[in-house]
């Protein structure tokens, strides 16, 4: 099964939204704290042509999706 990734911060609402989504579908995910942490910034600034700390980010398999919808995500995780 391919890797899910948070990319996000404590602080940030969506990033706790994206996480209680994630623990209520009981999946397996990593979260990257990227105010806590350079290295993890820096593979989200990798992410994006702009280099901008655009999160919360989540990458499922190959796909990143920035800020997604329920619908959205929800459709990215039914394909792993």
């Amino acid at each position: 099964m391919p890797e899910i990734k948070l990319y996000g911060a404590n602080r940030c609402h969506k990033t706790q939204y994206y996480k209680r989504y994630l623990e209520g579908l009981n999946l397996n995910y990593s979260f990257l704290d990227v105010e806590l942490n350079n290295a993890f910034a820096e593979e989200l600034r990798a992410l994006y042509t702009n280099r901008k700390l655009n999160f919360p980010t989540l990458v499922i398999g190959q796909k990143k999706l920035r800020n997604p919808s329920d619908a959205e995500l929800k459709k990215w995780i039914n394909k792993l």
